[in-house]
């Protein structure tokens, strides 16, 4: 079974690193997967809520850098510490398959993808909390997460099992977090707002 796993995972490798590529792709994916990118985004966010919600801006930050640091230690400490497997890049049986778009093949192991665990993490994180104001439109972090994820595996510095299990861990955790967020410093104004004014 598990050889069976990994082929697919090889398989799919290969056809989302070296088959199903353009060159708008090629130039935009190794952006999207370096985080120093998103700080702007990050801080903007930050002084979003804190600038609209006060002292439950504050607790937001902490809950959103909580999700961000859960991610990171389960992906690292209980996965990648624990399986060892090769980043596609830096595995010599494989490497010769991989069409590398980074500088260099990232440290480290591969499974699981601590980038899609952060950004799916942030994303659900982000939905839930922002989605009494910000409606269907929350489901907008999804896709910045799905692309993240998606390149990835695209620079060739993952495999696909990688992202998929890197992202279930985002949700759970962003999931955890976004709740015990809602239910102890939930953005209520807008609702508050809205019901006023009905």
């Amino acid at each position: 079974m598990f050889e069976t796993l990994e082929h697919w995972d090889q398989k799919m490798f290969i056809r989302l690193n070296s088959e199903w590529t353009n060159g708008f792709f090629d130039s935009i994916m190794p952006f999207l997967r370096n985080g120093a990118h998103w700080y702007p985004l990050y801080l903007f966010l930050g002084a979003f809520v804190v600038m609209n919600f006060r002292k439950s801006g504050g607790w937001w930050i902490l809950f959103f850098v909580a999700t961000i640091a859960i991610t990171d230690m389960v992906g690292t400490y209980v996965f990648k510490h624990t399986i060892e497997r090769l980043r596609p890049c830096s595995d010599p049986d494989f490497y010769f398959n991989v069409r590398l778009l980074v500088e260099r093949c990232s440290g480290g192991y591969s499974f699981t993808s601590n980038h899609a665990a952060n950004h799916f993490g942030m994303a659900t994180f982000l939905f839930i909390t922002f989605r009494s104001f910000m409606g269907k439109w929350a489901l907008v972090f999804y896709l910045w997460a799905i692309l993240i994820a998606y390149a990835q595996v695209y620079v060739g510095v993952h495999y696909p099992l990688d992202v998929i299990a890197g992202s279930l861990i985002g949700l759970f955790a962003g999931t955890f977090t976004g709740v015990v967020f809602n239910k102890r410093y939930g953005f209520a104004i807008f609702d508050k707002k809205s019901t006023s004014s009905s």
